[in-house]
């Protein structure tokens, strides 16, 4: 049977290395394209990279920051994980029509750095509840 304490952090973990993935993603993308232009890298701008990183961060994450939330019960790391995907989110879908390419990974890149901060502190917090509980010092 699988535990949610070794669960948990290997999904805080896979949820910071895609909100990471997306952030470089959208940093180094446009110097690719100028370095190497070539039908092989277009492919990679298309808006459903985005889409697809979406699906693969938003279940991880909400499953990460909960079973974390229910373990040190700082809802402000759950409401903190969701704000960077309500950004992820609304600037992957509305992002290019509103402000452009520019808001769309200024609004990315915010995201992915709200998301990787919420599940570091999740983290950290989890692991200092489970010495606290272990320790019965708290």
């Amino acid at each position: 049977m699988i535990h949610h304490n070794t669960v948990r952090p290997a999904a805080d973990t896979a949820a910071i290395s895609l909100s990471l993935f997306c952030a470089l993603h959208c940093l180094f993308f446009p110097l690719a394209v100028s370095l190497y232009p070539s039908v092989v890298l277009t492919g990679l701008q298309d808006e459903r990279v985005h889409l697809a990183l979406l699906v693969f961060v938003i279940p991880i994450s909400v499953f990460s920051l909960t079973m974390g939330c229910k373990k040190h019960r700082q809802t402000l790391i759950v409401g903190m994980g969701l704000a960077g995907i309500l950004l992820l989110v609304i600037s992957a879908l509305f992002g290019d029509d509103l402000g452009g390419s520019s808001l769309e990974i200024t609004g990315t890149l915010l995201g992915s750095i709200i998301i990787a901060s919420s599940h570091v502190l999740n983290f950290k917090l989890c692991r200092s509840s489970h010495a606290c509980l272990e320790n019965h010092d708290c």
